[in-house]
């Protein structure tokens, strides 16, 4: 069994901390990580709390192969009720500090309560102490992370911790490890903000030594990595040029929405590109893309590592920002640059260091900005309430704007809110593009329809990393799909979001799945975990999940309502592209995709689906 089999529970309240050993037959059921963080979670909370209040819990897991040698084995997971949504949020991130915790013999950490002054929690195998952080608290992800390592006198301790933008109740706060790699979506830095909690700080030095059958699984795993370095994505692809691949890809198929979805193509997206990274400078010579990185046990390597050029607007006299640093992914630079159409890629590698130092989701951030200029150019925001001129395309807008978010200063506080807030304040809720809150990633759903139906049912609000039907639609794994067809697409996004839930809940990247489908997670998982974990008892454990989240947001309150698209998407056609003269057809999809999950009109789970899911 490759779980740990502890879990610690700490009180922030009364400042207790207590051991407990891991529920096993919720273990067998919910696999990990995702899964079994969000059964504690739900378990132990009224669906109906208020994020941001002490009675709200907030829970950090590991996989049961996490720590281990299967490759892209370092996710880890934070869990809660996010404050950005009101729904479950789950956030996932990469790194060293999701093994570290599992070398230290722990499976999950469960917070409640909170802290009358802020701390941090030192984990140092099983010695376990609540500490102050008086002096970290207004500190940077960055700073509180080396004074942390200085402080500890141990430079591999782990730090996973907010910023300024977690203190001050950004709702798309993230939680931030290894400088760069974040629980980046739904705001779960917020409520880690809200509890007064400002770093978990961990140093593991147990390995995980208790899995079932070590020759089996070093066979399993070796096969596996064998398939991940032959893959075109993960072999080539990744390792070369990073999510950022997808900037031309995206933008050619007239799926990439730019200038708050307006349209489904940026005129300057070969600017702010993989290669454009790539690419020397002509003012220095130099390319923006200094290497690649790799995450604990990973052997794609997708990470970028860049220098911003020092003789930009962006950085003038501020040589902190002139070192390597990480950078930008696909997400970040369309969320930085196409939602606003701002095509200055020196611009955007500075605005994602803030977003990473800070603890900001660049992809809500950014795409609030997005909302923010188009608000600005129709006259429903003036220069009098922003501060500054904000039309689509400045790249200086854009600049101040983050420095203004991050700090928690001026109209920074109202971007803070996120977009759905926003733009009901200042009179265009419609001008939101967010599915319960949650602003949408970089693919335009009237060009890849199988996105729309992923996003409107999406647990966690618009997301593309439940469900990411691009890789069938556009890129032909595991089998190629019509992008512009709504046929077979609910059958498509069912089994997405159920195998996506299996990846999350092991512990792995969700990226091996662009060359495993689940047949490949399966021997891995029975041979560290045991032999019930067969393909159809792990296709079983995908579906409880998604049902378990699903009935979770019904009590909160969601309804079959809220699986919808911003009028944008549903109304008004694309305007170039192959997608020109196309709306997404989410209505076409919706009902079908209820009756594929068993559930009724209203997106509840009928009595059958919950009795054979053992819910």
């Amino acid at each position: 069994m490759s779980w740990a089999g502890k879990i610690l529970r700490v009180n922030l309240s009364t400042g207790a901390i207590s051991r407990e050993p891991l529920k096993m037959e919720w273990a067998k059921a919910y696999l990990g990580s995702r899964g079994l963080a969000s059964k504690y979670l739900i378990s132990e909370i009224d669906p109906k709390v208020d994020p941001l209040s002490p009675e709200n819990k907030l829970i950090w897991a590991t996989g049961p192969l996490t720590g281990t040698m299967a490759s892209t084995g370092g996710r880890y997971t934070v869990v809660t009720k996010g404050p950005l949504t009101g729904a479950i949020a789950c956030s996932n991130s990469g790194g060293y500090w999701g093994a570290e915790f599992k070398f230290a013999g722990w499976d999950m950490v469960i917070f409640e309560g909170k802290s009358a002054k802020p701390v941090y929690l030192s984990i140092e195998d099983d010695h376990v102490e609540l500490r102050d952080a008086a002096h970290l608290w207004g500190k940077s992800v960055w700073e509180t992370e080396e004074i942390i390592k200085k402080q500890h006198q141990d430079p591999l301790v782990r730090v996973s911790s907010i910023g300024l933008a977690g203190e001050n109740g950004v709702l798309y706060a993230a939680v931030v490890n290894d400088l760069h790699r974040a629980a980046g979506r739904s705001g779960v830095g917020a409520v880690m903000g809200s509890k007064n909690l400002k770093a978990i700080a961990v140093r593991g030095t147990q390995g995980v030594g208790n899995i079932r059958d070590p020759k089996g699984f070093m066979k399993a795993t070796f096969e596996k990595k064998k398939i991940l370095a032959d893959n075109a994505v993960t072999g080539q692809g990744l390792p070369t040029y990073g999510t950022q691949v997808l900037m031309n890809v995206i933008n050619e198929i007239g799926a990439s929405p730019t200038r708050n979805h307006r349209d489904v193509q940026f005129e300057g997206a070969k600017d702010i590109s993989a290669e454009a990274m790539a690419t020397p400078r002509a003012s220095d010579g130099k390319a923006q893309l200094v290497t690649n990185q790799a995450c604990f046990g990973c052997t794609i390597a997708c990470g970028r590592i860049s220098k911003i050029d020092q003789t930009h607007f962006s950085v003038q006299n501020k040589p902190q920002y002139w070192g390597a640093t990480g950078g930008l992914e696909y997400e970040a630079a369309w969320a930085l640059g196409n939602a606003n159409g701002v095509s200055d890629l020196e611009a955007l590698q500075y605005c994602n260091t803030l977003c990473n130092e800070q603890g900001m989701d660049p992809i809500s951030y950014g795409a609030t900005i997005g909302a923010v200029m188009e608000l600005y150019e129709i006259g429903a925001l003036t220069k009098e309430q922003i501060g500054i001129d904000a039309p689509f395309g400045s790249a200086e807008a854009l600049v101040k704007l983050t420095e203004m978010t991050a700090q928690g200063v001026g109209f920074g506080k109202e971007i803070g809110l996120g977009s759905k807030r926003l733009c009901e304040k200042y009179g265009h809720p419609e001008l939101s593009m967010s599915v319960k809150g949650q602003e949408f990633p970089a693919y335009d759903s009237r060009g890849i329809q199988g996105m729309g139906l992923t996003y409107a049912t999406s647990n966690r609000g618009a997301c593309h990393l439940r469900s990411y039907t691009v890789a069938s639609e556009v890129l032909g794994i595991p089998v190629k799909t019509d992008p512009l067809s709504a046929d077979g697409k609910p059958e498509l996004v069912k089994a997405f979001q159920d195998a996506t839930a299996v990846f999350d809940s092991a512990g792995i990247c969700v990226f091996t799945s662009f060359a495993w489908g689940l047949a490949d997670v399966q021997p891995q998982v029975a041979a560290a975990c045991g032999e019930e974990f067969t393909l159809d008892n792990l296709n079983e454990i995908g579906e409880r999940i998604w049902n378990m989240e699903r009935e979770f947001n019904n009590a909160a309150g969601f309804t079959a309502k809220d699986d919808t698209l911003p009028p944008r998407l549903l109304n008004e056609p694309a305007k170039t592209g192959p997608a020109t003269g196309l709306v997404n057809k989410l209505p076409e999809m919706l009902p079908k995709y209820y009756a594929i999950r068993g559930w009724d009109t209203e997106g509840r789970p009928l009595p059958e689906t919950r009795a054979r899911l053992g819910l």
